[in-house]
């Protein structure tokens, strides 16, 4: 018989307790900043090949801490590089939860369900957020389900005061879900083809790229279709330094798919696009209509955009359509139309309060 010394058995013991622990441990939360400054309560890492804490995001999101405030710091979720065939869900209680990735097409979250198979529209989502003060950073949430599925959403927000960073989000109809509430993107890229950003949230979108894609045979683009149903209610979209061209599929069909800016979803939507490059695809009415009693009651406004579709000759001549002036874009930027000044400096997420 194999005779060990007490000793070695002492280390082996010494040496697993503490690898089990600094995997699975995460309850001694010590504040501290990360490299980006903000405050952290405590980091769990998610890892594919089994070296992390978890190696599902959902297991992770599990042990958050519920109802967390500013004091108390971010719960951090650092995903590493790798592919996640997974539906992430953060209920409301997840407030003040921080997730990052490896960057784009690096750190990616992907699904396939769609309303043709029976999902919905908010069932099909891959990624579905409603955690307050939520932070999203350098990676992509992917909905594959393809043109032919109808409805597939790829990301789902109604968390208040949400910051997506660097992320790119990506499916084809009704991709990016703006469901509620203060919301706000910067540096994302985001793909799709039928109304691939809607909702009813108070959104700015500031320099990302918004790229339409080839819809199923027959289909158009709309980019936006926003669902504010009440004239006194303070949603609406915004996009603003952005720039919105055509996917290389979409290109090579000569552009005989008729893409838009928007189209009204709810009788009193409203969009603004503003100081934003707007390729040569676009048609040049600029805007589609769905109903005729909204045509009087939307908002649909420009500012100061560049770029060969951003030519307003031609644009619809509806009533409730308008090209403004500075003093009324001014309204739409990010510290007035989502009040970003008192909650996205905690972000360290970049932003320009005003006009660009």
């Amino acid at each position: 018989m194999l005779r060990i010394s007490s000793l070695y058995v002492i280390i082996i013991i010494s040496i697993f307790s503490e690898s089990f622990a600094s995997r699975t441990d995460i309850s001694k939360s010590i504040l501290q900043n990360d490299a980006d400054g903000i405050k952290i309560r405590a980091t769990v890492t998610v890892s594919k090949d089994g070296f992390g804490n978890f190696s599902r995001i959902n297991d992770a999101i599990a042990v958050a801490p519920n109802n967390s405030n500013r004091d108390e710091g971010y719960f951090h979720i650092k995903i590493m590089e790798g592919i996640y065939e997974e539906y992430i869900v953060i209920d409301q209680k997840k407030s003040y939860l921080m997730m990052s990735g490896a960057g784009i097409n690096r750190t990616i979250i992907t699904g396939n369900h769609n309303n043709v198979d029976g999902w919905g529209t908010s069932g099909s989502a891959t990624f579905t957020t409603s955690g307050s003060h939520f932070i999203c950073k350098y990676l992509t949430i992917r909905n594959m389900a393809g043109p032919t599925k109808g409805q597939a959403v790829a990301l789902l927000c109604n968390g208040d005061l949400s910051v997506f960073y660097r992320c790119s989000i990506e499916g084809y109809q009704d991709t990016l879900n703006v469901d509620r509430r203060k919301q706000f993107y910067r540096e994302c890229d985001i793909y799709g083809t039928v109304d691939f950003i809607f909702g009813q949230a108070e959104v700015v979108l500031q320099k990302c790229n918004l790229y339409a894609r080839r819809p199923n045979k027959g289909q158009g683009n709309e980019i936006t279709a926003q669902g504010r149903t009440d004239p006194k209610d303070k949603s609406g979209i915004v996009i603003q330094g952005c720039t919105i061209k055509p996917t290389n599929d979409l290109a090579l069909s000569n552009y005989t798919v008729k893409t838009y800016l928007g189209r009204p979803w709810k009788d009193y939507s409203r969009t603004v696009v503003m100081q934003t490059y707007i390729d040569g695809f676009l048609e040049p009415a600029g805007w589609d209509k769905s109903s005729g009693e909204a045509l009087k009651t939307l908002y649909y406004a420009e500012y100061n955009n560049t770029g060969p579709g951003s030519n307003t000759t031609n644009r619809v001549t509806w009533p409730s359509y308008h090209i403004i002036n500075a003093t009324v874009a001014s309204y739409f930027t990010v510290s007035s139309f989502i009040d970003g000044d008192s909650w996205i400096p905690q972000t360290k997420v970049p932003y320009i309060g005003g006009l660009v």
